[in-house]
């Protein structure tokens, strides 16, 4: 790991005023208390629950960082005064030690989505085999592991800390070279940092009263638009065809996220325009196109998520892109550190110690796995799990550069990639509890590693020793192996879950199942042309990766971003729409007043995305009490009587 010489690195704090980095600091342990873990091991418990709710029932988790750095502030603030009350000083509470908290709480509650409690680890169990029938091909009885609190957290402790160790030492390259934005870090950071800014700065002030109206406004608009979504996911604002229905149906719309609008304020102009480019690309003229080739490259009439139809193209596409982006980085950073190391080791005469630190650690962690997990999945050989672990540091990379761009985790997306794989290793007899366990192995790597560069991002703008991130995330992982699978407990035990009339019907397990299925019967039952369209896509990012460097900076700089461009494919056109519609606003207040931009635009930017993150809590609070909204607002054609 690092050292504190790393803080010299960090410079241009979020608000002005705000110490240098150059300032005498507290040493890193310090930042680690018994209150902080404290604190992180509650809130864990709170974030596991609201993210296991989410997981069960529409299968998409919202960020919840800035939730978790206010939770910690207002709890740790708590236990302060309290104590206060009767005579006893605490040591104060900074912006540093916040952030270790957050840190800790993000590494709890992330294992309750990457640990696959509502995808493939339920995946796995009886009802989801009964759900899709007994007699359907290729699902077998003998491929069935039904949940149980000694495997889950045995599988946890074994699977979750690998991630961590990935891409420490490339931290410097992400957030300090590449200058990825992390806008979830960034945000997060700069709500901790107006917390705990010392007042009589004027300009400090103005940026903290700022961040704190567009908060409080981005909260009362997520509420307000509360009462019009209804009971299903088709109603109120966030499905608004401001467009027009045509191109509605097509996922052209602003859905009037203040999320996606600060994240456009925060983004380059180039990523922001890259993925409204991709949104055209393939919401406007490729799906449109492959879709009138139902019948003929797949089978009409098919599930929008199954895989022999659209949805595969969707899937492997923007994978593709994605992977032909980030295997064209890492070779770069690759080469560029192996020059670094040798010249390390000519002029010092040894090599640099976090790199073999980390590397030996990744390794020696890989090698227990390797041995364990087939002990807990007979069908899953050892040689699977060490092929896993080869390739998950790729696909890390990939997922941790992407986040940094548009703040997308795409883990579970290259966990498909992943079921694919391993089922058509395996084949029939095994394949497809060997390749769901596969994925769970990969997952919580992938996804980790994108969440611990966002944790780097908020340290830098807090100025928080990676030391003491590196540790609190080492804490929280620990913290959530336990946590997670109790709290997932308390559903499985507690309501039906799985039931596709109830409440908790885990849409995800039925569909990795099938994924699974469809794996072991081998990439033939793709769809006609997706496996050569793949290629194309894969090819072209390279070739415009190597374009990039290969031309001038006045040329490079309008070239679009291949892993930008890659989101939109799969996840939709809307959420590119807002975040363009962010850097419109953005472009406006640049040329209007560039020095007013510069100083507030962070605020104004961070409050937006603060405020959806504050009220994703209460609004799964309310869901959990099944208090359901009022109204559905929705639309439809006008009738034209003839």
């Amino acid at each position: 790991m690092g050292s504190e010489a790393d803080a010299a690195e960090m410079t241009g704090p979020l608000l002005a005023g705000a110490p240098s980095a150059v300032e005498a600091m507290p040493p890193w342990w310090e930042r680690l208390t018994v209150r902080g873990v404290v604190v992180s091991a509650i809130l864990g418990v709170l974030f596991c629950l609201i993210t296991h709710k989410l997981n069960l029932t529409v299968g998409i988790i919202p960020s919840l960082n800035v939730a978790a750095g206010l939770l910690a502030y207002f709890l740790v603030r708590t236990w302060t005064e309290a104590l206060n009350m009767f005579g006893v000083v605490s040591k104060p509470f900074t912006k540093q030690e916040n952030t270790v908290i957050q840190t800790c709480i993000v590494a709890c509650y992330g294992l309750a989505t990457s640990g696959g409690f509502g995808s493939y680890m339920l995946a796995m169990d009886q009802k989801t085999y009964e759900l899709i029938g007994t007699d359907y091909p290729g699902n077998r009885a003998a491929d069935v592991k039904n949940p149980s609190l000694s495997w889950m957290i045995g599988f946890m402790f074994v699977v979750s800390f690998l991630g961590i160790f990935i891409l420490v030492a490339l931290r410097k390259v992400m957030v300090l070279n590449y200058k990825l934005t992390y806008p979830r870090g960034t945000a997060t950071a700069m709500f901790i940092n107006s917390v705990h800014t010392a007042t009589g700065d004027e300009l400090v002030e103005k940026q903290v009263s700022c961040l704190g109206k567009y908060l409080s406004g981005s909260f009362l608009w997520h509420c307000f638009k509360w009462f019009f979504i209804g009971v299903g996911d088709s109603c109120g604002f966030d499905n608004f065809p401001s467009l027009g229905l045509v191109a509605f149906k097509n996922t052209f719309y602003f859905d009037f996220s203040p999320t996606y609008i600060g994240c456009g304020l925060i983004c380059p102009h180039i990523v922001n325009c890259s993925a409204l480019l991709g949104a055209i690309i393939s919401w406007g003229f490729l799906w449109p196109y492959i879709s009138t080739k139902a019948g003929e490259w797949y089978p009409a009439n098919l599930g929008s998520n199954d895989f022999k139809g659209l949805y595969g193209y969707k899937v492997f596409i923007s994978v593709s892109l994605i992977l032909g982006d980030g295997v064209y980085n890492l070779i770069k950073i690759i080469y560029a550190s192996i020059k670094k190391i040798m010249k390390a080791h000519a002029e010092q005469g040894r090599l640099p110690l976090v790199w073999v630190q980390d590397g030996s650690c990744y390794v020696g962690l890989a090698a227990i796995s390797t041995a364990i997990v087939p002990m807990m999945f007979p069908q899953l050989k050892w040689y699977l799990v060490l092929t896993a672990y080869v390739f998950a540091p790729l696909l890390a990379f990939c997922n941790s550069y992407g986040t940094g761009l548009i703040d997308w985790n795409l883990a579970s997306t290259y966990g498909k990639i992943g079921v694919f794989i391993f089922a058509s290793w395996v084949g029939r007899h095994g394949g497809v509890i060997a390749d769901l366990a596969a994925c769970g192995v990969m997952m919580p790597i992938v996804s980790t590693a994108g969440d611990l560069m966002h944790d780097f991002k908020t340290s830098y703008l807090t100025l928080s020793s990676p030391n003491s991130m590196f540790v609190s995330q080492m804490i929280g992982t620990s913290l959530g192996c336990v946590i997670a699978p109790l709290t997932f407990w308390i559903y499985w035990t507690s309501f039906d879950v799985g039931n596709p009339d109830g409440i908790f019907k885990a849409p995800y397990a039925i569909i990795f199942r099938e994924m699974s299925i469809m794996g072991v019967e081998g990439y033939s039952v793709l769809p006609q042309h997706c496996l050569a369209i793949c290629s194309f896509f894969f090819f072209a990012a390279i070739a415009i990766k190597l374009m990039q460097d290969v031309t001038p900076n006045s040329v490079s700089k309008f070239i679009p971003l291949q892993m930008a461009m890659a989101v939109p494919f799969y996840i939709g056109a809307n959420f590119a729409i807002d975040m363009f519609v962010g850097t419109v606003i953005l472009f406006v207040w640049e040329r209007v007043n560039r020095k007013e931009s510069e100083e507030f635009v962070g605020a104004v930017a961070s409050g937006l995305i603060c405020g959806d993150g504050i009220w994703s809590v209460p609004s799964t609070i309310l869901s959990i009490m099944r208090i359901d909204p009022p109204m559905c607002m929705y639309f439809k054609p006008s009738l034209t009587y003839g």
